[in-house]
């Protein structure tokens, strides 16, 4: 079996400007949004490296291609979040 690469690009080094997210919001809000953010770049990455089932998808497969791809790493949450869009994925 051949192995799989990851096609996705790592983050450049400078980012596209970010647009500020509206005030006011609470800061579980701001969090939650983030969260999503890194768990979608996680998920794409890992269905470039040929992981489309979220058993497939362990907590060191997604921290090991959040490294690969320049994302800190993700915490046990991040990691079911991204499991869930996996699933979602199926």
């Amino acid at each position: 079996m051949a192995a799989a690469t990851l096609m996705t690009k790592p983050l450049p080094a400078h980012p596209l400007p970010k647009k500020p997210l509206p005030a006011g919001w609470p800061r579980e809000r701001y969090e939650s949004h983030h969260r999503r953010l890194k768990a979608m770049r996680l998920a794409i990455a890992l269905l470039d490296t040929g992981v489309y089932r979220p058993e497939q998808a362990h907590n060191r497969k997604i921290r090991s291609t959040a490294a690969e791809i320049g994302v800190h790493t993700p915490s046990e949450t991040t990691c079911r979040l991204v499991r869930a869009l996996l699933y979602d994925h199926c």
